[in-house]
């Protein structure tokens, strides 16, 4: 008896555009926008063009840009509802029922692919038409190219089209270095549309067909290509305009949820030290004002969280269907947790007993109570995880930094600490020198930090032209005044100077935070 026949291999779409054959007709553009009711401003495909070589002998060069269906797709992992997913078949869709509009996926995508819909205020993206595939039909785009340049088919068909590029020709990827193993490939596309930085954009934004304006922060300067670009004569010639996924009430998530992890771990670094005096772990400052700053500010945390939502009525869709490889989602659970201590601790301090947390009203305790050493392990939680939020955003070379966590940690200190330094100038005077102490060392410590991230050599272009543009560029007034004003911090220890010293160094911080954040998304990726 013959052994039953094994089944065939399940499909895996992926799609090959031959720029041997591409005439930049954007014909694809526009059958993708009818198809799929894409409103006008945004694209999910649209067609590059760079002019290339030198008179006489130049010519435009087209790049079909589009999403790129990763094998393993950094914006599935950081989309904290799963409304990025990618199907068994491999085409990586998305469900707008779930989005909550938090760009997590626009920030970890590295080919600048998604885009948020300006209609439905939901995260969306080129899907190989997956609707036209599930019923026999091929993609709007494949339908109307007049040299049949674009192909999908299955890679696991040896008969298919696309089979026969990747297996034959030379066929090359975006980024390969960034390790999501994209199905989309190219065949005959030049280096200078393939790499974003390769080409220079022309002088005032001035293109082809239209004119792109300054933008904001993260808009990118005309003039020549970075060093280490790919192509010295190309010149861009129609690109769409580079938007910048998370704003300014990212930067200020950031301050806040700062102080708010600092404004518990101070208290208790200070108590561990012996510094508060014989009071130790039962003082006001671990016990009560503590918490209550933390507490304030990681409130204040939550609601700029829910505020950058495009969708802020479905935040709770963080919790209650979380995708757990999200760093959204890890960083929401770790907030709860640690506003549920928080809010433990005041009720027991407020209740008047001793409690766990061994902070009774005039009490002597010698040692943290168990409440207290979880709180002060997830408030360091709370200062680092944005560190794993941002690496998950691969392309976003500057934020692929190691040494991020340490410093947000540090940061954390330096803002807690001057939190409480002008909280404690009226409510216990007494702690105010020791939190001077604190805020100017973490203060002299954060711009050590900064010198080295803004010196050491970094190894990719786009790190480099991201720390350009945050030391020199159009961030550079902010990056400017963070550093001024936390030059202003080191002098709390100075008479009578704790107090503005703590303002300035706290509005550095600010400032600094805005120029980082925004300078990791300034380089363009498509």
């Amino acid at each position: 008896m013959s052994p039953a026949p094994s089944p065939p291999p399940p499909v895996q779409w992926a799609k090959v555009i031959d720029h041997a054959r591409c005439i930049g007709c954007h014909a694809c553009t526009t059958a993708c926008k009818s198809e799929n009711q894409v409103p006008v401003g945004v694209t999910r495909t649209y067609v590059k063009s760079v002019d290339v070589g030198v008179f006489p002998t130049a010519r435009r060069a087209f790049q079909v840009t589009r999403c790129n269906q990763c094998a393993d797709a950094p914006c599935v992992a950081a989309c904290p509802t799963a409304a990025m997913h990618r199907r068994p078949d491999g085409i990586v869709d998305f469900d707008k029922s779930i989005c909550i509009g938090c760009k997590a996926c626009m920030a970890a995508c590295p080919y600048d692919a998604i885009f948020i819909n300006p209609e439905d205020h939901s995260a969306e993206k080129c899907n190989l038409c997956a609707h036209r595939l599930d019923v026999g039909l091929e993609p709007a785009c494949v339908v109307v190219c007049p040299t049949e340049a674009i192909a999908v088919g299955d890679l696991n068909d040896p008969l298919a089209r696309v089979t026969g590029y990747v297996d034959r020709d030379a066929v090359t990827v975006r980024r390969p270095e960034k390790g999501t193993h994209p199905r989309l490939f190219y065949k005959g596309a030049h280096a200078a549309t393939l790499d974003p930085l390769a080409a220079e954009r022309p002088a005032g934004g001035l293109f082809m067909w239209s004119e792109q304006g300054a933008g904001g922060p993260g808009a990118v300067p005309a003039g020549r290509p970075p060093a280490g670009a790919s192509s010295a004569a190309a010149l861009l010639s129609y690109d769409v305009p580079h938007r910048v996924p998370w704003d300014h009430r990212v930067s200020l998530y950031t301050w806040t949820k700062s102080i708010a992890a600092g404004a518990f771990l101070v208290p208790v670094l200070m108590a561990a030290l012996g510094v508060l005096g014989p009071a130790g772990w039962a003082h006001p400052l671990v016990g009560g004002i503590g918490p209550a700053l933390a507490l304030c500010f990681l409130v204040l945390t939550a609601a700029i969280l829910v505020w950058d939502l495009e969708h802020p009525r479905r935040f709770l869709l963080v919790l209650l269907r979380p995708q757990p490889r999200s760093w959204l989602v890890r960083g929401g659970f770790i907030l709860t947790g640690y506003g549920a201590l928080l809010a433990l601790l005041l009720g027991v301090r407020l209740a008047g007993g001793a409690a766990g947390a061994g902070v009774g009203p005039g009490a002597t305790v010698a040692a943290p109570g168990a409440a207290t050493v979880a709180t002060a392990v997830l408030a360091g939680l709370t200062a680092v995880y944005t560190a794993f939020l941002f690496a998950q955003a691969r392309a976003r070379d500057l934020w692929q930094s190691p040494l991020l966590p340490p410093h947000l940690l540090v940061q954390a200190v330096l803002a807690g600490a001057g939190a409480l330094l002008i909280v404690a100038r009226f409510l216990a005077p007494g702690t105010v020198p020791p939190l001077a102490r604190v805020f100017a060392a973490a203060s002299a410590l954060h711009l050590l930090l900064i010198l080295g991230e803004t010196t050491l050599t970094h190894v990719t272009a786009h790190a480099r032209q991201a720390v350009h543009e945050m030391v020199r560029g159009r961030l550079a007034f902010h990056f400017r005044a963070g550093v001024l004003l936390g030059l202003a911090g080191c002098a709390a220890v100075l008479p009578g100077l704790a107090v503005p010293a703590a303002a300035a160094g706290l509005l550095g911080l600010l400032a600094y935070e805005h120029a980082y954040v925004q300078a990791g998304q300034s380089v363009p990726l498509a």
